[in-house]
């Protein structure tokens, strides 16, 4: 750094006063970087432990909070008309049930996003309350790993038992880890090349894109056991993903699903705007999921895959404040919703990305969605939205379920974005290697 000095004789003292203006400038900058960062990490911490409090005696775990929406609303996001619209809407919520929390049991696909929270709050703050909470919640999740009808096993256990043995370690929790991976690896079909996603619905095998966010519980299960299977299921999936979720221009479908020899039958979506939309989340699961593959394999391919994702997310997502609308190709303007948790999603990865090619601009991107979130237009004031740490997110527009609502995965991955932030500022690895 060059610094240009201005030397003044007083009462025969040397000053520096250029020297002294920068010297308090970088400092005032540093606690002005460091207030955003600090405030939203005590928040979410205060938020976390009411909602853990709150629904303590239910023996189940917050998911979101009850919202409300119009058919209006919905055909004008769909850009479709009434008759056209033809998915299954949820029940509107009772007027004593609009904003109370929407509860989910340990077999809920989100489940164990809450207490991966209370684990990644606890990491940040050494608040052992936290953990004693994280603990709690964690253990909830216990009957999940005997799972086998459903793929989204990474997200249930991985969340909350992945990172309990990061941060306190023991024989148990391996335990827990390879039997849900045994049971994920059972859903995988040689002929097809993928996990089945889902049991339900008219399709014959769908793989969501929302499963390559479960591979990482196969890579650490290859690494407590030695065993190199669940590695090798993880990358013939990420691989096959790879061939045919992804269109021309890099976005990705949300479903394709296979015939029974292997070849695509459809593809198209279940949560986006339509077929040919891109569903921010799911860009973001996407961009998340091949950065994470790399990470765990070496392969090039997924590199390139996660890098030319990134940057028709960058190109694509038209905010100013770099939190998506629900789906890239949705009506812009004021009355579309944002979903933070697409851009908690896309942070987190693109930190990631950013310390894995040493790419700045990546890093600096995740870090102007991060400074939005943690304004308060996103951040929840201490004491409200029912302990929910992050406002606006959206779960299933199509459906009629969570519209401009908080949602615990946003919380999540809003945290973990943070620490892994964190991290690279103190020149350390955005994910820590813990397994060994």
């Amino acid at each position: 750094m060059h610094v240009s000095k201005t030397i003044q004789a007083i009462s025969g003292a040397v000053v520096l006063t250029g020297a002294v203006t920068l010297i308090s400038s970088c400092a005032e900058k540093a606690q002005a970087d460091n207030l955003w960062f600090d405030n939203a990490v005590t928040s979410a911490a205060a938020q976390l432990r009411d909602a853990a409090d709150a629904v303590d005696s239910t023996g189940l775990f917050p998911r979101s909070l009850m919202t409300d929406y119009s058919l209006e609303q919905l055909v004008g996001q769909m850009e479709t008309s009434h008759k056209n619209f033809k998915v299954e809407l949820l029940e509107h919520p009772t007027l004593d049930e609009f904003r109370t929390v929407r509860l989910c049991d340990a077999a809920d696909w989100t489940a164990g996003f809450f207490p991966g929270s209370l684990w990644l709050a606890y990491e940040m703050t050494g608040d052992s309350t936290l953990r004693d909470r994280a603990v709690k919640y964690t253990n909830r999740m216990l009957p999940a790993s005997y799972m086998t009808d459903t793929h989204d096993l990474g997200f249930m256990i991985n969340c909350s038992y992945g990172q309990a043995l990061r941060l306190a370690p023991a024989d148990s929790i391996r335990t827990v880890l390879v039997r849900t991976a045994d049971n994920l690896v059972s859903r995988f079909d040689p002929s097809i090349g993928c996990i089945r996603s889902w049991d339900f619905g008219e399709w014959n095998y769908p793989v969501i894109i929302d499963n390559m966010m479960n591979l990482q519980l196969l890579f650490n299960a290859s690494k407590i056991t030695g065993d190199q299977k669940y590695k090798d299921v993880a990358v013939k999936h990420a691989r096959t993903t790879l061939a045919n979720h992804f269109r021309p221009d890099h976005t990705c479908y949300h479903v394709v699903s296979y015939a029974p020899d292997g070849s695509v039958e459809s593809a198209g979506t279940f949560q986006g705007k339509n077929d040919a939309s891109a569903w921010s989340r799911g860009q973001g699961w996407a961009l998340y999921g091949f950065t994470e593959t790399y990470r765990e394999t070496g392969i090039r391919e997924f590199l390139d895959k996660a890098v030319a994702v990134a940057d028709m997310v960058m190109a694509r997502n038209t905010t100013a404040d770099k939190i998506p609308y629900w789906d890239f190709d949705a009506p812009e303007g004021a009355a579309t919703p944002r979903d933070a948790s697409a851009a908690a999603v896309i942070a987190s990865g693109m930190i990631e990305l950013g310390y894995i090619l040493n790419e700045p601009r990546y890093t600096e991107y995740a870090e102007q969605i991060l400074h939005s979130l943690a304004s308060p237009d996103y951040l929840a004031e201490k004491g409200t939205n029912c302990g929910f740490v992050l406002k606006h997110s959206v779960g299933s527009l199509p459906h009629g379920s969570e519209i401009d609502t908080p949602l615990n995965y946003a919380d999540y991955y809003f945290l973990e974005a943070l620490g892994r932030l964190d991290r690279v500022k103190k020149g350390l690895a955005p994910v820590d290697d813990f397994i060994s």
